[in-house]
């Protein structure tokens, strides 16, 4: 096959694919639509898997660099470095692609990356938050490209990694992920969720997408209409290949039961535009029997089947499979996994990532001189993710502090209470042994039976015996203290303390969610009953307060930072949401006592998402954020705190205050609930954008002109501090007479690097139609016009310089709706209104009013005159329901029978209570169990 034409490299690409597809049978297309494709000896071709998890390094692999989290990389508002950490990142999987296969593997490491993740971080609580970038589309696109861009590298025809985009559409909760639906309007979806995908895939550094868990507008997005509808239309889009989530496809019967079977399901993902099928692990014959069904039910054709191999095929083309005398990066030498320049790397990153919200009396950066007293169990430690790789080394903050100050200017204590175990029933203290496994049967406490208690909130604990060791649950249901950390997809070092009424605590271990009894004979700890009744109940004595031991180094230290924040594995994560802002109150009474002992305290927060830290903003001289920093995360901060690097990141998100109201986590109508930067009301704690340095900078007078389509905005920024700073300049801008609801939008953004004194003309260019918003009645995005207000800001709370820019005013084209329909899920506001699927076969989108609700249309034209009105419902249920259509006042009520079920579309007309004419909103009221697909008026 050496001379067949898909071996050919001066071919086109598509012209080895079409080629390479020709060679292949029925049977060897369908094996390659699973992850783990088999191999095809005949024509030469090697097993081949997608999916290697890089997104802020390579995990799950072995030692690999570890950078920060997505979230930290989003606050260090610098696309360059980004994309710097994608070229490493990407650099380090072709060494481990270059690594033989496991025992047990077939292929070796894919070269298709599941990195990065663009869901926008629209709501705190949302237990993935440290996988996003940002809460803002434009910061999201951006980063998100210049990563992508790093991953794929910059060779004209091959691809160091082939990067995917993750996850379409509309995911941002954890709560019943599979099953729930994100509701988005139209709005919502064009001006908020699609642009952090379309910037990306436009930019030509995007191999694939993978789609979301959950349903979107009552349509599970693995089958979604907007895979074709959006995504294959854009530029770049039509060759994306489609990789599936995890079980994704057979969730389409399994749990979101769309689907009567598999075959069913798997065809109908194929057909929306799926092309590889993530499902049953490394087994593909699960997958292949279930389109082998498809194919012969006539549920798929062979059509169907090569457009997926085919996209599939043109990804191992381009990241060099077939040529690798020809591949630039075929041959990466293991030396490049966690060398000296990713090192440095990581440590830049970490650093550009902290965020200075607060600093009083200018407290930081700190002085080189004096005692400094580090408070938290975090101050000592550093933490992974799920998704983080196994780190070659940990720099805690600690660490880096006695390294740099000298360890006897730095003391340290964890703020843990120490406490002691007597087994009632066996009389003896709770120990661990050598080998870590734990006993009730020690008659005193000495070292082995003392344990540091931390509570994460919500009745989660962690327990630590004396050698730091996390005590966990084996396999054999024994406890015993043996874990470096919480690092499972199911958690087994999580535990609730419960305090009885007869004063016994008894335990309880979250990950199996079973008691802790002590086995008769050897005293052993084991998850063996279910009963709260059958617990054992101890006798719970505390050895030492960790508040105490906090508030005498606080008082003996010149300094005091308290590290405080989560560790990424508990109480918000995937699969798990968080459900408040607070700090554990553990981490917040620690931070008070070391406050009253010390009013020079820091408090860093050390976490994947905000924190609601009202006291702290008030009664804490300076406040610093930073996301799980990798490997370096420590001596990042340290060098902040210190002044060796001066703080220059930005927060990518909303930090709201406690109490602030926010919708709950599964409404996606930030319009309509005011949430992110873009339209919330109140003043947050801090916002979008913000982050203090270690000089000042003055704005000047903001210029705002037309050029060629575009608006030009200059002004000139100065350093009016004593020292070297970097300024983030942003632009945002508002229609100031809009009829919709207009946001506060980010436009641009620059990094501007100034000397003490030194002042630099910044200016920004921006697409006019950039200003402009989705016009839902016309299915288009509609210019700008009238006054605009822009503003050079350091944050969106921050608008430093402000100008209007006054545009024509556009001639206002009215909805057409006499002799034709209008969609219902266009309406330019709702209440009580869920968007449902129209169709299963045919997809589409509904309006569905389970009680009471309103929609309104603007601007509907009813023609020279109007007298009836045509509405198309659907309704499951007996009894009585209507559609009352509302114009200029007066009111037609049309009752709605049931259809025979939610997707039995009837049409039905009705006289209206006074003909009309000309242009008026349109305000219908669903009352009762109905749906609505569209309607229009005749005469």
């Amino acid at each position: 096959m050496s001379d067949a034409p898909f071996r050919d490299p001066r071919l086109p690409v598509d012209e080895r694919v079409k080629d390479l597809l020709s060679r292949l049978e029925p049977t060897e297309k369908i094996a390659l639509l699973h992850q783990y494709a088999p191999a095809v000896p005949r024509l030469g071709l090697a097993a081949h898997v997608t999916g290697t998890e890089a997104l802020h390094g390579v995990a799950w692999l072995g030692a690999a660099t570890s950078f920060p989290q997505a979230v930290g990389l989003g606050a260090t508002w610098n696309p360059e470095l980004v994309r710097a950490v994608g070229e490493a990142v990407s650099t380090e999987v072709r060494a481990f692609h270059e690594r033989p296969p496991a025992p047990g593997r077939e292929a070796p490491i894919s070269l298709n990356v599941w990195a990065p993740v663009v869901n926008p971080l629209r709501h705190p609580l949302w237990g993935r938050n440290e996988e996003g970038y940002a809460e803002c589309p434009l910061l999201t696109a951006e980063l998100a490209t210049a990563y992508a861009q790093g991953l794929r590298g910059d060779h004209p025809v091959y691809w160091r990694t082939a990067p995917t985009l993750k996850h379409f559409l509309g995911y941002n909760n954890e709560t019943d992920r599979t099953t729930s639906s994100s509701d988005l309007r139209q709005r919502v979806l064009h001006e908020y969720e699609l642009p952090c995908y379309r910037g990306p895939v436009e930019s030509g550094a995007i191999a694939a997408v993978m789609p979301s868990y959950n349903v979107v507008n009552g349509r599970p997005a693995h089958v979604s209409g907007y895979l074709k509808d959006e995504l294959r239309r854009w530029k770049h889009g039509a060759d994306l290949l489609v990789c599936s989530d995890a079980e994704a496809p057979s969730n389409l019967v399994a749990a979101q039961r769309h689907y009567p079977d598999h075959a069913t399901g798997h065809a109908a993902a194929l057909r929306a535009g799926v092309d590889s099928f993530t499902d049953h692990g490394a087994d593909p014959q699960v997958t292949a029997a279930r389109f082998t069904e498809a194919l012969e039910r006539g549920l798929v054709d062979e059509a169907d089947i090569d457009a997926a191999v085919a996209r599939l095929l043109t990804l191992r083309i381009r990241t060099g499979e077939l040529d690798p005398g020809l591949d630039p990066y075929a041959g990466t030498g293991q030396a490049v996994v966690d060398c000296p320049e990713h090192r440095a790397l990581a440590r830049e990153s970490a650093r550009q990532a902290v965020v200075l919200l607060r600093n009083e009396d200018a407290l930081l950066p700190l002085a080189p001189t004096g005692t400094l007293a580090v408070v938290g169990p975090l101050g000592d430690d550093v933490l992974r993710d799920w998704y983080s790789g196994s780190l070659t080394h940990r720099t805690t903050l600690l660490d880096a502090l006695r390294a740099r100050l000298g360890a006897e200017r730095v003391t340290h204590t964890d703020g843990l209470d120490r406490i002691a175990l007597r087994s009632t029933t066996t009389g003896g203290y709770l120990g661990a042994g050598p080998d870590g496994l734990l006993a009730a049967t020690a008659p005193a406490v000495g070292g082995s039976e003392v344990f540091a208690v931390q509570d994460w909130g919500r009745g989660v604990t962690t327990v630590q015996a004396h050698d730091g060791r996390y005590l966990t649950k084996d396999d054999y249901g024994l406890l015993a203290a043996t874990a470096d950390h919480p690092d499972a997809w199911v958690v087994q070092e999580a535990f609730r303390l419960e305090r009885g009424e007869d004063g016994r605590t008894r335990i309880q271990h979250l990950g199996s969610g079973r008691w802790i009894a002590v086995a008769a004979g050897t005293g052993a700890l084991t998850t063996c009953t279910t009963a709260y009744e059958e617990a054992e109940p101890f006798v719970c004595r505390l050895v030492s307060a960790g508040a105490a031991a906090a508030a005498r180094i606080a008082a003996a230290a010149d300094t005091v930072v308290v590290v405080a924040g989560n560790d990424p594995h508990l109480n918000g994560r995937e699969t798990e949401d968080r459900v408040d802002l607070a700090l554990p109150p553990q981490q917040e009474e620690l931070l008070r006592t070391a406050r009253a002992a010390n009013p020079r305290t820091v408090l860093a927060v050390v976490s994947g998402h905000p924190y609601a830290v009202d006291w702290a903003a008030r009664e804490v001289p300076a406040v610093l954020w930073t996301a799980h920093g990798g490997q370096e995360g420590g001596a990042a901060l340290a060098d902040v705190l210190l002044g060796d690097a001066a703080p220059t990141g930005r927060l990518p998100q909303t930090w709201y205050r406690a109490g602030q109201p926010l919708p709950g986590l599964l409404d996606y109508d930030i319009i309509a609930g005011r949430l992110t930067y873009q339209y919330l009301d109140e003043e947050p704690l801090y916002p979008f954008g913000h982050g203090l340095g270690y000089t000042a900078f003055g704005y000047g007078p903001l210029r705002v002109s037309l050029d060629d389509g575009r608006v030009v905005a200059a002004l000139t920024v100065t350093n009016t501090g004593r020292r070297a700073g970097t300024e983030t300049v942003q632009l945002y801008a508002r229609a100031l007479e809009a009829r919709h609801s207009a946001p506060l939008r980010l436009h641009a953004f620059r990094r501007v690097q100034l000397a003490p004194g030194e002042a630099r003309e910044v200016e920004f260019a921006v697409p006019l139609e950039a200003l402009g918003h989705r016009d839902v009645a016309h299915h288009r995005w509609a210019a700008p016009a009238g006054r605009q207000l822009l503003a050079a800001a350091a944050s969106a709370g921050d608008l430093r310089s402000t100008a209007e820019l006054a545009l024509p005013a556009a001639e206002s084209a009215p909805r057409p709706a006499h002799g034709t329909t209008v969609l219902a899920r266009d309406f330019n506001e709702a209440q009580g209104a869920r968007i449902v699927e129209r169709s299963r076969a045919e997809g589409g989108e509904a309006v569905e009013g389970a009680g009471l609700a309103r929609l309104l249309f603007h601007d509907c034209d009813l023609g020279g005159r109007a007298g009836r009105i045509r509405l198309t419902v659907a309704r499951a249920l007996p009894g009585s329901a209507a559609v009352e259509v509302e114009l200029d006042g007066r009111v037609t009520t049309v009752p709605v029978p049931s259809t025979g079920g939610p997707q039995e579309w009837t049409e039905l007309t009705a006289g209206l209570a006074a003909p009309a004419s000309g242009v008026h909103d349109v305000r219908l009221t669903l009352r009762g169990a109905l749906r609505l697909d569209r309607f229009g008026f005749e005469s």
